[in-house]
């Protein structure tokens, strides 16, 4: 299986309001340090199915999105989740 499909496939089992860091996300699919991978990989993502938009930074902050920052707040606070 292709990294980029080990990817959308962990990002897939992220239950709603919940979330998971880019740097998790990388873990699971096998390369703990390509995390910025992992974000490249999202902003190509336009499948609805897959909930790119649990992921977020170490931080905490909300991070890129390709429909819009701010949409993806919006989002994560509509499932329950606290920025």
């Amino acid at each position: 299986m292709k990294f980029k499909d080990k990817v959308l496939l962990a990002v897939s089992r992220i239950p709603k309001g919940k979330t998971s860091t880019y740097k998790e996300i990388a873990a699971r699919a096998g390369r703990p340090l390509a995390y910025r991978a992992v974000g490249n990989i999202l902003s190509r993502n336009y499948d609805l199915k897959i909930p790119c938009h649990r992921v977020v930074r170490s931080n905490g902050q909300p991070g890129g999105y390709n429909r819009g920052a701010e949409r993806k707040i919006l989002v994560l606070k509509k499932e329950g989740v606290r920025l």
